[in-house]
């Protein structure tokens, strides 16, 4: 059940624009869908190795930022004299960039933090989005700082003998965000079901029998976090080139909690689960709206992510996938009268 819901539910969003008018509505499943693929990032750590990050929007403001920067090219002074001028880039080779910049950032954080684990790389992940948050605000000549980058391109993807197509619309961001998030889910997938996979749920389950059977922790660990920050780097360069204005907010902490909440309401350690918890904390809100004031829109927001840990700790994927074992379970068992029938057969 777990492995069919996935593809159930790319099958409903590649659908949706398609019955779906209103643009606010589109906009929010936009929105709602980078946060989700950030959400895909952040279970590779939390819920594949256990290793809580809740300072994973860092990685998702500086794939922003990179690819922003480099596709509007910037002219910045670094000691005396000494300039680095930059003309602006494809905005293509500027989510590319936004990949590596973000996945190397992931490696230095994972690297220096992952020696001591547990909670110093969650101080470690916390201090490191403060810092790079600070950077952004102060580095006025670099960022603009509080002020914004603003007219960002837009996306262009290139297609051999078609010509380019820059992605002005709504509905066409919308399947370019579908069309990452299905390759990140990919990409995770096919992470968590290798051999490395394997090392990683291992140092999760039980750290010391890994490392006695010759598994290297503090590695195995380490490139877990450079793709997942590779992954959210992604998601930043999709809502860079979508809002064509960033600032210094993006880096803001209830970010990664909503990446949180996704993650564990949905099922943490399960493939399904940041999508199932996306899809609902990412347009509860804006079902909400039209009915009730703010405050009571997070009154009910807190209400119904209580409800789902109250009754399905594990979260929403396991929940399901559990019932339906059950189901297809108590459907096979035979009744008590058929029995000695099939018992006495030869």
């Amino acid at each position: 059940m777990t492995r069919s819901l996935p593809l159930l539910i790319l099958l409903i969003l590649a659908l949706l624009p398609l019955g779906l008018k209103d643009p606010y509505l589109l906009n929010a499943l936009m929105t709602g869908g980078i946060f989700t693929i950030g959400a895909i990032s952040l279970n590779l750590l939390l819920g594949f190795t256990g290793q809580l990050s809740l300072g994973h929007i860092a990685f998702f403001g500086i794939g922003a930022y990179a690819s922003a920067l480099t596709a509007l090219g910037f002219d910045v002074g670094l000691f005396g004299d000494t300039r680095i001028v930059h003309e602006g880039w494809h905005p293509f080779l500027g989510f590319l960039v936004a990949i590596v910049v973000s996945g190397f950032f992931g490696f230095v954080v994972g690297r220096l933090s992952f020696r001591v684990r547990g909670a110093y790389f969650v101080i470690v992940t916390i201090c490191f989005a403060e810092v790079v948050r600070l950077v952004a605000l102060n580095w006025i000549e670099l960022t603009q700082g509080p002020l914004a980058l603003t007219s960002i391109p837009f996306m262009r993807l290139g297609f051999p003998g078609l010509g380019e197509l820059t992605l002005r619309t709504k509905v066409q961001n919308y399947y370019l965000m579908l069309g990452v998030g299905t390759l990140a889910y990919l990409v995770v997938a096919r992470l968590v079901h290798s051999r490395f996979g394997r090392a990683m749920r291992g140092l999760k389950e039980n750290e010391q029998l890994a490392l006695s059977v010759g598994i290297n922790a503090t590695r195995t660990l380490t490139v877990a976090a450079t793709i997942s920050a590779a992954i959210a780097g992604a998601a930043g360069s999709l809502y860079a080139h979508y809002f064509r204005i960033i600032d210094p907010d993006v880096f803001l902490f209830a970010y990664t909690i909503t990446m949180v909440i996704m993650v564990v309401s949905g099922g943490k350690g399960t493939l399904a689960g940041p999508i199932i918890g996306g899809v609902i904390f990412g347009t509860l809100p804006v079902a909400l709206r039209p009915y009730m004031a703010p405050e009571a829109q997070w009154l009910v927001y807190g209400a119904v992510l209580i409800l789902i840990l109250f009754l399905m700790p594990r979260g929403i994927a396991p929940f399901l996938d559990g019932l339906f074992r059950g189901r297809a379970g108590h459907a096979k068992t035979p009744s008590p009268a058929a029995k000695p029938q099939l018992e006495g057969r030869p």
